[in-house]
């Protein structure tokens, strides 16, 4: 009998040769935590789970940014920064995927409506989507541009995944559902910025699809009034899922 060839990502993958296809698609080995949350004690997998990192970009977190030069303080925006240094090489060493999803537009903006557009340039004189910033002429959130990377504190890896967004949700006309189905990734950590929109856009429509959500406090944080950070504490735990912090979670790794 030949060697059966790999063909997929593990676990949504198939083992296969000319004469056959062996579809059973073995499960990744458990790895199961308990995790304390705000409401409940959780018992989960990290051999299904994920962490979705939002928006941690120049644009929202850079003095140099875009929030920053239409008048933003972006201090709030850099806090999930010291968190995230430290969690994220640990959840790498436990195979937990890690997925930054950035706001990346297509340099012709072809995908971005007048109403989205007016958002970010209501007069239409301002600094907007696409358009250079007076600092340093980078394009406002265009993917691959200084302005729509990833912040320079928080290390990336080549084994890490990369999902541009183009609306506050990063599920929105992205591959994001089906990069997760195919990793058999069903509970989601969020974390990064703002809380209160392109995270919880993102944590909810993940809600919506069937995902367990757990939203990390410390590693979330947003440049809007402080109560907007508490209504979306108060409504994860109320309506879409859990919160807990990155320090619980490292305890319960161990």
């Amino acid at each position: 009998m030949t060697q059966l060839r790999t063909l997929g990502v593990a676990p949504n993958a198939w083992l296969v040769d000319a004469a056959t296809a062996d579809i059973t698609r073995p499960p990744l080995p458990p790895r199961p935590i308990t995790l304390a949350t705000d409401t409940k004690t959780l018992r989960l997998d990290l051999a299904k789970a994920a962490i979705a990192i939002i928006d941690m970009q120049n644009d929202f977190c850079h003095p140099d940014g875009w929030l920053a030069h239409i008048g933003v303080d972006v201090t709030p925006a850099r806090d999930p920064i010291a968190p995230l240094k430290t969690l994220v090489p640990e959840l790498r060493q436990v195979s937990v995927p890690i997925l930054w999803i950035n706001w990346g537009n297509r340099p012709d903006l072809l995908n971005i409506s007048a109403g989205l557009r007016h958002v970010y340039n209501p007069t239409g004189e301002g600094v907007g989507l696409g358009d250079p910033l007076p600092t340093n002429s980078a394009p406002v959130l265009m993917k691959d541009s200084w302005a729509a990377a990833v912040v320079d504190e928080l290390e990336q890896k080549p084994t890490d995944v990369y999902v541009d967004k183009y609306r506050m949700s990063g599920f929105w006309d992205t591959p994001l559902d089906s990069i997760l189905r195919n990793l058999g990734r069903t509970t989601i950590f969020f974390a990064g910025v703002n809380a209160d929109q392109c995270v919880m856009a993102t944590l909810q429509d993940a809600n919506f699809l069937g995902y367990d959500c757990i939203l990390l406090r410390d590693c979330t944080a947003t440049t809007s009034p402080d109560y907007c950070f508490k209504a979306t504490i108060y409504n994860v735990n109320q309506c879409f899922g859990f919160v807990s912090d990155s320090e619980t979670l490292l305890k319960a790794i161990g």
